[in-house]
């Protein structure tokens, strides 16, 4: 059974970190896209960030390029978002999301499969 659990979201003032993790079970193929999604209230889900398994490569949203990094610790199974310089709008629920492969256009929401509970971040003073 495919299971994505989301963690570390919270509070934090303009300017901050935070550090969402990814838990990953379940799979058994090498070729496979983790990516994070967020959500604000009133608006569409978007694509934030990418990590392809079978190459390294990462995607990331213009939005969010040069303060979001996405790493994975093989050996947990666990994808990371490092989020820096946060803004307020960067406030939203996120979500970490699994596909096989990595579709052609990275961050289309119906080509990923499996799908976390998602975890709220809240970036205000």
């Amino acid at each position: 059974q495919v299971q994505l659990v989301e963690s570390g979201g919270g509070l934090v003032q303009p300017g901050g970190s935070l550090r969402l993790s990814c838990a990953v079970s379940g799979f058994t193929l090498d070729d496979y896209a983790i990516a994070w999604f967020r959500q604000a209230p009133g608006k569409e889900r978007e694509g934030v960030s990418c990590f392809s398994t079978s190459d390294g490569r990462t995607y990331y949203a213009d939005s969010v390029k040069g303060r979001f990094t996405i790493s994975r610790d093989k050996a947990k199974n666990t994808v990371y978002l490092q989020m820096d310089s946060l803004k307020p709008e960067d406030t939203a629920v996120y979500y970490c999301a699994a596909s096989v492969g990595v579709p052609l256009l990275v961050f289309t929401v119906k080509r990923y499969e499996y799908w976390g509970q998602g975890t709220q971040v809240t970036v205000s003073s």
